[in-house]
């Protein structure tokens, strides 16, 4: 499959061959779409919300009062959860969100967020991502020409420090290497652009 390539002054620079088996799948799995990304987030909880049981709480250890001749109900300790103060039962305890997803999943649901992109129109080919200077406000004059407002630009393995720096402080723009390239990020901006680099890295690690 072929698409046009386009330079950061909004010129073509010619074209680029893309692999059907990795942007042009046949069918865009939306449920693989959905599993990948419930894993990622599921990797992300912190998992640090914690409750007490009774055997944390502070306070004494003695019968409250007798067991019977009272007319109360039986209570063996203060700690329990029926008092202020007391226990929480089966409260959130802290643990890891995170669960498995086999390697064959993972990379069908990338390929499946690049096909997806490509076949809605919002998949852009970059001749490269670079400039001279670090200037956030030059950089989001070509971004306006471009039209692009929620991007992920991926790049090849080492990304031009000038331009990861002049984009960091735009609202709506991701700048990742090809090794940080994930479905939750494609999936969550609205173009994707991928450098001629990042294409050749990621037909590598995808076929």
């Amino acid at each position: 499959m072929k698409l046009k390539v386009t330079s950061l002054e909004n010129k073509e620079t010619g074209d680029i061959d893309l692999a059907d088996e990795v942007f042009a799948l046949p069918v865009v799995r939306r449920d693989i779409l959905a599993r990948v990304i419930n894993w990622q987030l599921a990797k992300r909880r912190a998992g640090t919300h914690k409750t007490k049981g009774v055997s944390e709480i502070s306070g004494t250890t003695k019968k409250p009062w007798a067991q019977k001749g009272t007319g109360r109900a039986r209570a063996g300790s203060l700690r329990s959860p029926q008092f202020r103060g007391g226990a929480t039962i089966f409260g959130p305890v802290v643990r890891d969100h995170g669960f498995g997803l086999q390697k064959k999943v993972r990379q069908l649901g990338l390929k499946t967020a690049l096909t997806a992109k490509q076949k809605e129109g919002k998949l852009v080919v970059l001749d490269k991502a670079s400039l001279k200077e670090a200037k956030t406000g030059a950089l989001a004059k070509q971004f306006a020409a471009l039209g692009w407002n929620s991007v992920l630009i991926i790049d090849g393995p080492d990304l031009d420090q000038n331009f990861a720096r002049a984009a960091r402080n735009l609202p709506g723009i991701d700048v990742l290497p090809q090794q940080g390239a994930n479905v939750y990020d494609i999936m969550r901006r609205d173009t994707l652009v991928v450098t001629r680099d990042a294409v050749q890295h990621l037909e590598a690690r995808l076929k």
